[in-house]
């Protein structure tokens, strides 16, 4: 984020000024003392913050940085930060400066590494969402993260969300620092327990069955739910009574069990859902997810008036995961915290809410169980 303010511990306030082909302009900013090969200088820049005459002395004009070109580039470039093709290492300082809240690094080489260990130790998935000038010599990213931890057997999934602030060396145009912030904790100086928790906890077991589910893209995840954009899927559905009851569930199987005008069997999907309309969760549906691949003009008509086709439009949705049994009670509960949570962070919210199922209660431990509630939001905006 543009007003972000950098660890103290890797940058020093000192004046700088935006460089581009037209214009010579001063202004505040932070920027790492590394910047400049000669510290003598480093030093006079900062004793003399009230003025910019030092500018022709750096000769600024002769090492022009095209912020516009860097955006692009990480646009192109950060997409293959762990697949085969990789980044280019010739865009960054080989004294690159990387923080996180539990990793420190000093150099290019150990960056490299410790992506190269995360790609050995997780199947990594890295999503951009924007890239953005904030500062003379700064770009800001945003980026999702997820992580699938394969040393151990339940192959748990780490979801870390958050914008990197990439400091730019005005004399090489190379970006020489890259300090991330993580959405989900508020201490995001390096060492940082709150980070190393927050890793720990996503290690949790929940068992997700190997089915077609609907396809969302996580946006953000912050300490009590994350934020998820949904495409549009089709489901078969019937009433229901409870946000936590069975009574229609029966007859929606029933439609993808050969019970439909073409007595066609349609493969089984992951979770069922229950949806409540209303702000006091007594109009409920019941819903089983169809195929993504199929169309709603082309799937067989229900056998029953009691069971119909929709198509769910998708959109933002906030998602909070739990385990154990999803009791009336439980999920109750979990809607209000979700909504409490949502709010205070100045979300507008629509009525209603869902409960996901994921797992056959009659064939899977309660521990291991994946529940989520989700409440549709009125508007998201990812700054």
């Amino acid at each position: 984020m543009a007003n972000t303010k950098l660890s103290h511990q890797t940058f020093s306030p000192i004046l700088a000024v935006h460089v581009t082909s037209r214009r010579l302009s001063p202004t505040t900013t932070r920027l790492p003392l590394q910047f400049f090969k000669n510290k003598s200088l480093a030093l006079k820049l900062k004793a003399d913050q009230k003025s910019f005459k030092w500018a022709i002395g750096l000769s600024l004009v002769d090492h022009t940085v095209n912020a516009e070109r860097l955006v692009g580039f990480l646009y192109d470039d950060l997409p293959h930060v762990f697949d085969d093709q990789g980044i280019d290492r010739t865009a960054y300082d080989e004294l690159l400066k990387f923080r996180d809240p539990i990793t420190k690094l000093d150099t290019l080489s150990g960056f490299l590494f410790n992506i190269a260990l995360l790609k050995t130790l997780f199947r990594p998935e890295f999503q951009l969402h924007w890239v953005k000038q904030t500062g003379p010599y700064e770009i800001t990213t945003r980026w999702t993260a997820i992580m699938k931890f394969i040393l151990l057997p339940w192959n748990p999934e780490l979801v870390i969300t958050g914008t990197s602030i990439m400091g730019i060396n005005p004399e090489t145009g190379k970006f020489c620092s890259h300090v991330d912030f993580w959405d989900s904790i508020k201490k995001n100086d390096y060492f940082s327990l709150e980070g190393l928790w927050d890793v720990l906890k996503q290690l949790q077991i929940y068992k997700t069955p190997d089915l077609e589910s609907p396809k969302y893209q996580i946006l953000k995840r912050t300490a009590n739910y994350e934020v998820r954009k949904y495409t549009p899927f089709i489901v078969v559905e019937a009433n229901g009574d409870k946000l936590a009851g069975s009574t229609g569930f029966n007859d929606v199987t029933g439609y993808i069990f050969r019970k439909n005008s073409r007595s066609e069997k349609i493969p089984m999907t992951t979770p069922v859902f229950t949806q409540a309309f209303d702000a006091e969760l007594s109009k409920v549906s019941i819903q089983v997810v169809l195929p993504l691949e199929k169309d709603i003009s082309s799937l067989p008509d229900p056998n029953q008036e009691t069971i119909i086709l929709r198509k769910v439009e998708g959109g933002i949705v906030a998602v909070l995961k739990f385990s154990g049994r999803a009791t009336e009670d439980v999920v109750r509960e979990k809607e209000k915290e979700l909504r409490s949570s949502v709010i205070n962070d100045g979300l507008k919210t629509k009525a209603g809410c869902l409960l996901a199922q994921y797992n056959d209660p009659g064939r899977t431990w309660s521990f291991e169980m994946r529940n989520e509630v989700l409440i549709w939001l009125e508007e998201f905006s990812l700054d």
